[in-house]
Protein backbone atom coordinates (compact mmCIF):
# COMPACT_ATOMS: atom_id res chain seq x y z
CA UNK A 1 0.00 0.00 0.00
CA UNK A 2 1.50 3.28 -1.09
CA UNK A 3 2.25 5.60 1.85
CA UNK A 4 1.84 8.93 0.05
CA UNK A 5 1.92 12.21 1.95
CA UNK A 6 -1.71 12.80 0.99
CA UNK A 7 -2.71 9.45 2.51
CA UNK A 8 -0.77 10.18 5.68
CA UNK A 9 -2.74 13.40 6.20
CA UNK A 10 -5.96 11.67 5.17
CA UNK A 11 -5.79 9.04 7.91
CA UNK A 12 -5.10 11.49 10.75
CA UNK A 13 -7.98 11.28 13.20
CA UNK A 14 -8.47 9.50 16.55
CA UNK A 15 -4.77 8.59 16.82
CA UNK A 16 -3.62 12.18 16.35
CA UNK A 17 -6.31 13.46 18.74
CA UNK A 18 -5.31 10.91 21.40
CA UNK A 19 -1.61 11.61 20.93
CA UNK A 20 -2.04 15.37 21.16
CA UNK A 21 -4.21 15.10 24.27
CA UNK A 22 -1.49 13.03 25.97
CA UNK A 23 0.69 16.17 26.14
CA UNK A 24 -1.53 17.87 28.70
CA UNK A 25 -0.46 20.52 31.25
CA UNK A 26 0.32 17.85 33.84
CA UNK A 27 2.40 15.95 31.29
CA UNK A 28 4.27 19.11 30.34
CA UNK A 29 5.01 19.67 34.04
CA UNK A 30 6.34 16.12 34.33
CA UNK A 31 8.57 16.49 31.27
CA UNK A 32 9.78 19.87 32.52
CA UNK A 33 10.71 18.42 35.90
CA UNK A 34 12.42 15.46 34.19
CA UNK A 35 14.55 17.73 32.01
CA UNK A 36 15.41 20.18 34.79
CA UNK A 37 16.25 17.57 37.42
CA UNK A 38 17.77 14.80 35.32
CA UNK A 39 19.06 16.55 32.20
CA UNK A 40 19.08 14.40 29.06
CA UNK A 41 19.36 11.13 31.01
CA UNK A 42 15.73 10.03 30.45
CA UNK A 43 15.53 10.70 26.71
CA UNK A 44 16.13 7.04 25.85
CA UNK A 45 12.95 6.12 27.72
CA UNK A 46 10.89 8.34 25.39
CA UNK A 47 12.36 6.44 22.44
CA UNK A 48 11.48 3.11 24.11
CA UNK A 49 7.92 4.08 25.05
CA UNK A 50 7.00 5.32 21.56
CA UNK A 51 6.45 1.84 20.03
CA UNK A 52 4.81 0.72 23.28
CA UNK A 53 2.32 3.58 23.11
CA UNK A 54 1.73 3.01 19.39
CA UNK A 55 1.06 -0.70 19.87
CA UNK A 56 -1.34 -0.24 22.79
CA UNK A 57 -3.27 2.61 21.14
CA UNK A 58 -3.36 0.59 17.92
CA UNK A 59 -4.85 -2.33 19.86
CA UNK A 60 -7.50 -0.04 21.36
CA UNK A 61 -8.35 1.29 17.90
CA UNK A 62 -8.54 -2.26 16.54
CA UNK A 63 -10.84 -3.36 19.37
CA UNK A 64 -13.19 -0.43 18.77
CA UNK A 65 -13.34 -1.03 15.02
CA UNK A 66 -13.69 -4.81 15.06
CA UNK A 67 -16.21 -5.06 17.94
CA UNK A 68 -18.12 -1.93 16.94
CA UNK A 69 -18.12 -0.64 20.51
CA UNK A 70 -16.00 1.12 23.09
CA UNK A 71 -13.34 -0.48 25.24
CA UNK A 72 -15.30 -0.55 28.51
CA UNK A 73 -18.31 -2.13 26.72
CA UNK A 74 -16.04 -4.83 25.27
CA UNK A 75 -14.36 -5.39 28.64
CA UNK A 76 -17.80 -5.87 30.15
CA UNK A 77 -18.07 -9.06 28.11
CA UNK A 78 -14.81 -10.57 29.39
CA UNK A 79 -14.46 -9.27 32.96
CA UNK A 80 -16.70 -9.89 35.99
CA UNK A 81 -18.33 -6.82 37.48
CA UNK A 82 -16.30 -7.13 40.69
CA UNK A 83 -13.19 -6.38 38.61
CA UNK A 84 -14.62 -4.07 35.95
CA UNK A 85 -16.41 -1.57 38.18
CA UNK A 86 -13.50 -0.84 40.58
CA UNK A 87 -11.19 -0.37 37.58
CA UNK A 88 -13.71 1.94 35.92
CA UNK A 89 -14.17 3.95 39.14
CA UNK A 90 -10.40 4.32 39.55
CA UNK A 91 -10.00 5.53 35.96
CA UNK A 92 -12.79 8.09 36.41
CA UNK A 93 -11.30 9.29 39.72
CA UNK A 94 -7.82 9.70 38.20
CA UNK A 95 -9.27 11.49 35.17
CA UNK A 96 -11.17 13.94 37.38
CA UNK A 97 -8.13 14.73 39.52
CA UNK A 98 -6.03 15.14 36.38
CA UNK A 99 -8.61 17.42 34.76
CA UNK A 100 -8.68 19.59 37.89
CA UNK A 101 -4.90 19.84 37.98
CA UNK A 102 -4.89 20.72 34.27
CA UNK A 103 -7.48 23.46 34.79
CA UNK A 104 -5.35 24.89 37.59
CA UNK A 105 -2.30 24.70 35.33
CA UNK A 106 -4.13 26.50 32.52
CA UNK A 107 -5.38 29.17 34.92
CA UNK A 108 -1.93 29.73 36.40
CA UNK A 109 -0.36 29.99 32.94
CA UNK A 110 -3.00 32.43 31.66
CA UNK A 111 -2.55 34.55 34.79
CA UNK A 112 1.21 34.74 34.18
CA UNK A 113 0.63 36.30 30.75
CA UNK A 114 -2.62 38.27 31.07
CA UNK A 115 -2.57 39.14 34.82
CA UNK A 116 -6.20 38.13 35.41
CA UNK A 117 -6.78 36.05 38.58
CA UNK A 118 -6.23 32.32 38.18
CA UNK A 119 -9.69 31.44 39.52
CA UNK A 120 -11.38 33.56 36.86
CA UNK A 121 -9.52 31.71 34.13
CA UNK A 122 -10.40 28.31 35.65
CA UNK A 123 -14.11 29.19 35.59
CA UNK A 124 -13.95 30.56 32.03
CA UNK A 125 -12.03 27.56 30.71
CA UNK A 126 -14.24 25.06 32.53
CA UNK A 127 -17.56 26.53 31.42
CA UNK A 128 -16.31 27.10 27.87
CA UNK A 129 -15.13 23.51 27.48
CA UNK A 130 -18.37 22.10 28.90
CA UNK A 131 -20.51 24.21 26.54
CA UNK A 132 -18.46 23.28 23.47
CA UNK A 133 -18.67 19.56 24.21
CA UNK A 134 -22.41 19.69 24.88
CA UNK A 135 -23.34 21.92 21.93
CA UNK A 136 -21.02 20.65 19.18
CA UNK A 137 -21.00 17.50 17.06
CA UNK A 138 -18.16 15.00 17.12
CA UNK A 139 -16.93 16.22 13.72
CA UNK A 140 -16.75 19.83 14.94
CA UNK A 141 -14.90 18.86 18.11
CA UNK A 142 -12.47 16.66 16.15
CA UNK A 143 -11.78 19.51 13.71
CA UNK A 144 -11.11 21.97 16.55
CA UNK A 145 -8.81 19.53 18.34
CA UNK A 146 -6.81 18.82 15.18
CA UNK A 147 -6.11 22.54 14.73
CA UNK A 148 -5.29 22.95 18.42
CA UNK A 149 -2.70 20.19 18.04
CA UNK A 150 -0.63 22.67 16.04
CA UNK A 151 -0.11 24.60 19.30
CA UNK A 152 2.16 21.79 20.49
CA UNK A 153 4.74 22.98 17.95
CA UNK A 154 5.37 25.83 20.42
CA UNK A 155 7.52 23.39 22.38
CA UNK A 156 9.39 22.33 19.25
CA UNK A 157 10.12 25.97 18.41
CA UNK A 158 11.24 26.68 21.99
CA UNK A 159 13.86 23.93 21.75
CA UNK A 160 15.38 25.68 18.75
CA UNK A 161 15.25 29.11 20.42
CA UNK A 162 17.57 27.90 23.21
CA UNK A 163 21.10 26.59 22.65
CA UNK A 164 21.11 22.77 22.44
CA UNK A 165 23.93 20.31 21.82
CA UNK A 166 22.04 18.01 19.44
CA UNK A 167 24.84 15.44 19.27
CA UNK A 168 24.55 15.07 23.05
CA UNK A 169 20.78 14.69 22.67
CA UNK A 170 21.26 11.95 20.07
CA UNK A 171 23.71 10.09 22.32
CA UNK A 172 21.29 10.10 25.25
CA UNK A 173 18.46 8.95 22.97
CA UNK A 174 20.22 5.75 21.93
CA UNK A 175 22.35 4.96 25.01
CA UNK A 176 20.26 3.92 28.05
CA UNK A 177 21.23 5.55 31.32
CA UNK A 178 19.99 4.64 34.79
CA UNK A 179 20.71 6.47 38.05
CA UNK A 180 20.00 4.14 41.00
CA UNK A 181 18.59 6.73 43.39
CA UNK A 182 15.05 7.31 44.59
CA UNK A 183 14.64 10.82 43.14
CA UNK A 184 15.70 9.82 39.62
CA UNK A 185 13.65 6.59 39.62
CA UNK A 186 10.56 8.36 40.99
CA UNK A 187 10.79 10.94 38.19
CA UNK A 188 11.18 8.12 35.68
CA UNK A 189 8.00 6.50 37.02
CA UNK A 190 6.17 9.80 36.65
CA UNK A 191 7.38 10.07 33.04
CA UNK A 192 6.14 6.55 32.28
CA UNK A 193 2.82 7.25 33.95
CA UNK A 194 2.18 10.40 31.94
CA UNK A 195 2.95 8.77 28.57
CA UNK A 196 1.03 5.48 28.92
CA UNK A 197 -2.19 6.51 30.65
CA UNK A 198 -5.54 4.70 31.02
CA UNK A 199 -7.75 7.52 29.80
CA UNK A 200 -6.10 7.34 26.36
CA UNK A 201 -7.04 3.66 26.01
CA UNK A 202 -10.77 4.37 26.36
CA UNK A 203 -10.60 7.65 24.41
CA UNK A 204 -8.96 5.98 21.40
CA UNK A 205 -11.56 3.21 21.13
CA UNK A 206 -14.45 5.63 21.70
CA UNK A 207 -13.20 7.98 18.97
CA UNK A 208 -12.98 5.09 16.49
CA UNK A 209 -16.64 4.33 17.22
CA UNK A 210 -17.53 8.02 16.82
CA UNK A 211 -15.76 8.06 13.45
CA UNK A 212 -17.92 5.18 12.25
CA UNK A 213 -21.09 6.73 13.62
CA UNK A 214 -20.24 9.91 11.71
CA UNK A 215 -20.07 7.77 8.56
CA UNK A 216 -23.65 6.58 9.14
CA UNK A 217 -22.92 3.29 10.91
CA UNK A 218 -25.23 4.05 13.82
CA UNK A 219 -25.81 0.51 15.10
CA UNK A 220 -23.29 -1.80 16.68
CA UNK A 221 -23.90 -4.46 14.04
CA UNK A 222 -23.24 -1.96 11.24
CA UNK A 223 -19.92 -1.07 12.85
CA UNK A 224 -18.76 -4.63 13.52
CA UNK A 225 -15.74 -5.77 11.57
CA UNK A 226 -13.11 -3.89 9.65
CA UNK A 227 -11.23 -4.40 6.42
CA UNK A 228 -7.46 -4.83 6.31
CA UNK A 229 -7.13 -1.38 4.73
CA UNK A 230 -9.27 0.24 7.45
CA UNK A 231 -7.16 -1.37 10.17
CA UNK A 232 -3.94 -0.36 8.39
CA UNK A 233 -5.16 3.25 8.29
CA UNK A 234 -6.11 3.15 11.98
CA UNK A 235 -2.70 1.80 12.94
CA UNK A 236 -0.92 4.41 10.82
CA UNK A 237 -3.01 7.10 12.52
CA UNK A 238 -2.16 5.71 15.98
CA UNK A 239 1.53 5.41 15.11
CA UNK A 240 1.74 8.99 13.82
CA UNK A 241 -0.20 10.29 16.84
CA UNK A 242 2.07 8.58 19.37
CA UNK A 243 5.26 9.60 17.51
CA UNK A 244 4.01 13.21 17.49
CA UNK A 245 3.15 13.01 21.20
CA UNK A 246 6.57 11.73 22.21
CA UNK A 247 8.41 14.13 19.90
CA UNK A 248 6.76 17.02 21.73
CA UNK A 249 7.72 15.42 25.06
CA UNK A 250 11.29 15.06 23.82
CA UNK A 251 11.54 18.75 22.89
CA UNK A 252 10.19 19.79 26.31
CA UNK A 253 12.79 17.63 28.09
CA UNK A 254 15.52 18.92 25.78
CA UNK A 255 14.53 22.58 26.35
CA UNK A 256 14.50 22.35 30.15
CA UNK A 257 17.63 20.16 30.27
CA UNK A 258 19.64 22.48 28.02
CA UNK A 259 18.66 25.58 30.01
CA UNK A 260 17.56 24.86 33.57
CA UNK A 261 19.60 21.71 34.29
CA UNK A 262 22.66 23.14 32.55
CA UNK A 263 22.52 26.21 34.83
CA UNK A 264 21.87 24.27 38.04
CA UNK A 265 18.17 25.18 38.32
CA UNK A 266 17.06 21.64 39.04
CA UNK A 267 14.50 22.22 41.79
CA UNK A 268 11.30 22.99 39.89
CA UNK A 269 7.89 21.43 40.49
CA UNK A 270 5.77 22.49 37.53
CA UNK A 271 5.79 23.86 33.99
CA UNK A 272 5.02 27.32 35.40
CA UNK A 273 8.20 27.11 37.49
CA UNK A 274 10.05 26.06 34.34
CA UNK A 275 8.68 29.01 32.35
CA UNK A 276 9.69 31.51 35.05
CA UNK A 277 13.18 30.06 35.26
CA UNK A 278 13.43 29.86 31.47
CA UNK A 279 12.79 33.57 30.82
CA UNK A 280 16.12 34.99 32.07
CA UNK A 281 18.02 32.17 30.34
CA UNK A 282 16.23 31.97 26.98
CA UNK A 283 14.31 35.23 26.69
CA UNK A 284 10.71 36.43 26.82
CA UNK A 285 9.72 34.73 23.54
CA UNK A 286 10.61 31.30 24.92
CA UNK A 287 8.72 32.17 28.12
CA UNK A 288 5.57 33.08 26.15
CA UNK A 289 5.73 29.98 23.97
CA UNK A 290 6.15 27.73 26.98
CA UNK A 291 3.39 29.42 29.00
CA UNK A 292 0.72 29.86 26.32
CA UNK A 293 1.39 26.33 25.11
CA UNK A 294 0.09 25.15 28.50
CA UNK A 295 -3.28 26.79 27.85
CA UNK A 296 -3.63 25.22 24.39
CA UNK A 297 -2.66 21.76 25.63
CA UNK A 298 -5.27 21.98 28.37
CA UNK A 299 -7.92 22.76 25.76
CA UNK A 300 -6.80 19.56 24.03
CA UNK A 301 -6.54 17.33 27.08
CA UNK A 302 -9.49 18.16 29.32
CA UNK A 303 -12.13 17.08 26.74
CA UNK A 304 -10.22 13.79 26.44
CA UNK A 305 -10.09 13.29 30.22
CA UNK A 306 -13.73 14.03 30.99
CA UNK A 307 -14.89 12.49 27.70
CA UNK A 308 -13.04 9.29 28.55
CA UNK A 309 -14.78 9.20 31.95
CA UNK A 310 -18.18 9.71 30.31
CA UNK A 311 -17.61 6.83 27.89
CA UNK A 312 -16.35 4.53 30.66
CA UNK A 313 -19.37 5.22 32.88
CA UNK A 314 -21.91 5.02 30.05
CA UNK A 315 -20.50 1.79 28.63
CA UNK A 316 -20.37 0.12 32.04
CA UNK A 317 -23.90 1.23 33.01
CA UNK A 318 -25.64 0.62 29.64
CA UNK A 319 -26.34 4.32 29.03
CA UNK A 320 -26.75 5.97 25.66
CA UNK A 321 -23.55 7.73 24.72
CA UNK A 322 -21.90 9.75 21.97
CA UNK A 323 -20.76 13.29 21.24
CA UNK A 324 -23.17 13.45 18.30
CA UNK A 325 -26.17 12.90 20.59
CA UNK A 326 -27.97 15.85 22.17
CA UNK A 327 -27.68 16.08 25.97
CA UNK A 328 -31.39 15.22 26.39
CA UNK A 329 -30.83 11.95 24.49
CA UNK A 330 -27.78 10.92 26.54
CA UNK A 331 -28.29 12.60 29.94
CA UNK A 332 -26.09 10.22 31.95
CA UNK A 333 -23.20 10.49 29.50
CA UNK A 334 -23.22 14.30 29.55
CA UNK A 335 -23.82 14.41 33.32
CA UNK A 336 -20.55 12.54 33.91
CA UNK A 337 -18.75 14.81 31.43
CA UNK A 338 -20.00 18.04 33.03
CA UNK A 339 -19.50 16.71 36.57
CA UNK A 340 -15.88 15.89 35.76
CA UNK A 341 -15.27 19.50 34.70
CA UNK A 342 -17.23 20.89 37.66
CA UNK A 343 -15.28 18.82 40.19
CA UNK A 344 -12.05 19.85 38.49
CA UNK A 345 -13.04 23.52 38.80
CA UNK A 346 -13.87 22.96 42.48
CA UNK A 347 -10.28 21.88 43.17
CA UNK A 348 -9.14 25.45 42.44
CA UNK A 349 -11.45 26.97 45.06
CA UNK A 350 -10.76 24.27 47.65
CA UNK A 351 -7.08 25.21 47.26
CA UNK A 352 -6.11 21.64 46.37
CA UNK A 353 -2.37 21.56 45.69
CA UNK A 354 -2.10 20.66 41.96
CA UNK A 355 1.30 19.02 42.50
CA UNK A 356 -0.10 16.65 45.14
CA UNK A 357 -3.18 16.10 42.96
CA UNK A 358 -0.99 15.07 40.05
CA UNK A 359 1.00 12.78 42.34
CA UNK A 360 -2.13 10.92 43.44
CA UNK A 361 -3.43 10.85 39.88
CA UNK A 362 -0.11 9.33 38.75
CA UNK A 363 -0.24 6.74 41.54
CA UNK A 364 -3.79 5.70 40.62
CA UNK A 365 -2.99 5.62 36.89
CA UNK A 366 0.22 3.66 37.48
CA UNK A 367 -1.61 0.98 39.44
CA UNK A 368 -4.72 0.80 37.24
CA UNK A 369 -2.78 0.79 33.97
CA UNK A 370 -1.23 -2.62 34.61
CA UNK A 371 -4.42 -4.75 34.74
CA UNK A 372 -6.00 -2.61 32.02
CA UNK A 373 -3.03 -3.17 29.72
CA UNK A 374 -3.18 -6.91 30.38
CA UNK A 375 -6.89 -6.98 29.52
CA UNK A 376 -6.36 -4.90 26.35
CA UNK A 377 -3.55 -7.15 25.10
CA UNK A 378 -5.64 -10.20 25.99
CA UNK A 379 -8.70 -8.94 24.09
CA UNK A 380 -6.67 -7.84 21.06
CA UNK A 381 -5.05 -11.29 21.01
CA UNK A 382 -8.33 -13.22 21.42
CA UNK A 383 -9.63 -15.09 18.41
CA UNK A 384 -12.99 -15.45 20.17
CA UNK A 385 -13.46 -11.66 20.40
CA UNK A 386 -11.49 -10.45 17.39
CA UNK A 387 -11.85 -13.36 14.97
CA UNK A 388 -9.27 -13.20 12.19
CA UNK A 389 -8.56 -9.53 12.98
CA UNK A 390 -6.64 -10.12 16.19
CA UNK A 391 -3.30 -8.38 16.67
CA UNK A 392 -0.13 -9.72 15.06
CA UNK A 393 2.41 -11.81 17.03
CA UNK A 394 4.88 -8.89 17.00
CA UNK A 395 2.25 -6.51 18.40
CA UNK A 396 1.39 -9.02 21.11
CA UNK A 397 5.06 -9.27 22.11
CA UNK A 398 5.32 -5.49 22.38
CA UNK A 399 2.01 -5.43 24.26
CA UNK A 400 3.11 -7.90 26.92
CA UNK A 401 6.47 -6.12 27.19
CA UNK A 402 4.55 -2.92 27.95
CA UNK A 403 2.59 -4.74 30.65
CA UNK A 404 5.87 -5.90 32.21
CA UNK A 405 7.48 -2.44 32.11
CA UNK A 406 4.43 -0.73 33.60
CA UNK A 407 4.15 -3.50 36.21
CA UNK A 408 7.71 -2.83 37.35
CA UNK A 409 6.98 0.91 37.45
CA UNK A 410 3.83 0.36 39.54
CA UNK A 411 5.74 -1.89 41.95
CA UNK A 412 8.46 0.75 42.24
CA UNK A 413 5.88 3.31 43.36
CA UNK A 414 5.55 1.36 46.60
CA UNK A 415 9.25 0.54 46.89
CA UNK A 416 10.20 4.23 46.76
CA UNK A 417 7.11 5.56 48.54
CA UNK A 418 8.06 8.51 50.73
CA UNK A 419 11.73 8.40 49.75
CA UNK A 420 13.58 11.34 48.23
Amino acid sequence: MKLSLKRWFGVLGPGLIAGASDDDPSGISTYSVAGASAGFSMLWMLLLTTPMMAVIQGMCARIGMVTGDGLARTMRGVLPGMLLYPLAAAVIAANTINAGADLEGMGASAQMVFHVPEGTWVVLFGIGLAVVQMASSYRTIARIVKWLALALFAYVITAFVVHVNWLDVLRHLVVPEIHPNAAWLTTLMALLGTTITPYLFFWQAALEVEEERAMGRVTREARRGATADELADAHLDANLGMIFSNLVALFIVVTTAATLHAHGRTNIQSAQDAARALEPLAGHFAYLLFTLGMVATGLLAIPALVGSSAYVAAECLHWRRGLDLRPDRAPGFYAVLVLGIALGMTMEFLHVDPIRALFWSAVINGIVAVPLLAVIVGIASSERVMGNRRSSPLARIWGWATVAVMGLAAASIFVFWGKS
